[in-house]
């Protein structure tokens, strides 16, 4: 992996990811079109490949109050706009795709971007996917394994007969394009439950953890599971692969940085439990002991976000670092802000420090 100077980046990857809200601001109470948040979304996403980070990642959503319902659609719009940096869904609802137009489109996505494209799978927090494709709740889990397993089998074969219990059987179906990558690289999002991290080392697949509040260490238990489950099912530690995603917002200080991303954050949190039916207020104290120093959110200075990130690395060796800072709101401004502190004056010392 080389930086927009051509200098090999060592040490763990580091990234950003948007689920492509499209929330009101809380100081205006205005908000902007599905076309503007994707056209934000895009310009994000060639500052961080300018910045020289690593990956860059779209989430799934089937809501009015969401722009990305395709990843791929955008990811291969930030393809051509870009020329280094990783492209990944962040995440695929797995359960309600058809494994085989996933890969199609992926495998798309890794032409056009010359072998950049990724996938990150998961179970979904939200719903309506199931209802909107047709596909009935009491096969969730079902569906996902089955899903999955077919999808690792379209990663390997150029043909493939299959039957499964979902989807029309393959007879010896030509799977089509190739990537230009050997295989797609495949990783579960997990929540925190420890089925889904030994599930993902079972399949011998990346494990992104959603890290979002609290205290990391309650999350060392789903990494050992999960390199347990992997070293077991006889796949190599070397590629079995942690991530860790949370959502962040970087200023020149972390009270400057707390002082601005507290009206959005509390209206983020509000946002979405009225998504779920419910009603939340968050406080400036509470917001405070949830942005502290041995908490899970990346809400501060360069300096507290580096040993943050430095001391989750001490906890889990994970290879891969993705921020969320683009909620409850926040305007472009401040995102492409966040960009540049991350970039310049994040990501540099945490490689230097990971890579010994």
């Amino acid at each position: 992996m080389q930086n927009k100077n051509g200098f090999k980046n060592s040490g763990i990857e580091i990234g950003l990811y948007t689920l492509g809200e499209i929330a009101e601001d809380p100081h205006t109470g205005k908000k902007i079109s599905a076309a503007q948040r994707i056209k934000e979304i895009i310009e994000a996403a060639k500052l961080a490949d300018d910045a020289g980070l690593d990956v860059f990642g779209i989430g799934e959503h089937h809501r009015l109050d969401y722009a990305t319902s395709a990843p791929p659609v955008v990811l291969a719009s930030i393809a051509q706009a870009t020329k280094r940096i990783k492209l990944t869904s962040t995440t695929t609802v797995l359960s309600t795709v058809d494994p085989v137009r996933l890969f199609e489109d992926f495998a798309t996505l890794d032409l056009l971007s010359d072998g950049r494209a990724e996938i990150m799978a998961g179970r979904g927090a939200f719903l309506e996917s199931f209802p909107l494709f047709g596909y009935d709740l009491n096969d969730y889990d079902e569906l996902f394994m089955e899903n999955m397993e077919l999808f690792l089998k379209l990663n390997k074969n150029e043909r493939l007969t299959w039957d499964g219990q979902f989807r029309p059987s393959l007879i010896n179906a030509e799977i089509a394009p190739r990537p230009l990558q050997k295989e797609l690289p495949l990783w579960i999002g997990v929540g925190g439950t420890s089925e889904s991290a030994i599930r993902a080392g079972r399949l011998g697949v990346g494990m992104a953890i959603a890290i979002l509040s609290g205290d990391p260490v309650k999350y060392k238990p789903l990494v050992d599971l999960y390199l347990r489950a992997g070293m077991e099912a006889g796949h190599d530690l070397k590629d079995l692969k942690v991530g860790v995603t949370g959502h962040g917002f970087f200023s020149r200080t972390t009270q400057q940085a707390r002082d601005e991303f507290y009206p959005y954050y509390s209206n983020y949190w509000a946002y979405v439990k009225r998504q779920h039916g419910m009603s939340f207020h968050l406080t400036r104290s509470e917001f405070d002991q949830m942005t502290g120093p041995e908490t899970a959110l990346f809400v501060g200075s360069p300096q507290q976000i580096v040993e943050k990130i430095l001391q989750q690395h001490e906890l889990f060796g994970h290879q891969r670092f993705l921020a969320q800072i683009d909620i409850g709101g926040v305007p472009f401004k401040k995102v492409a802000e966040c960009i540049e502190l991350l970039g310049a004056e994040i990501a540099p010392i945490v490689r230097k420090e990971t890579s010994k």
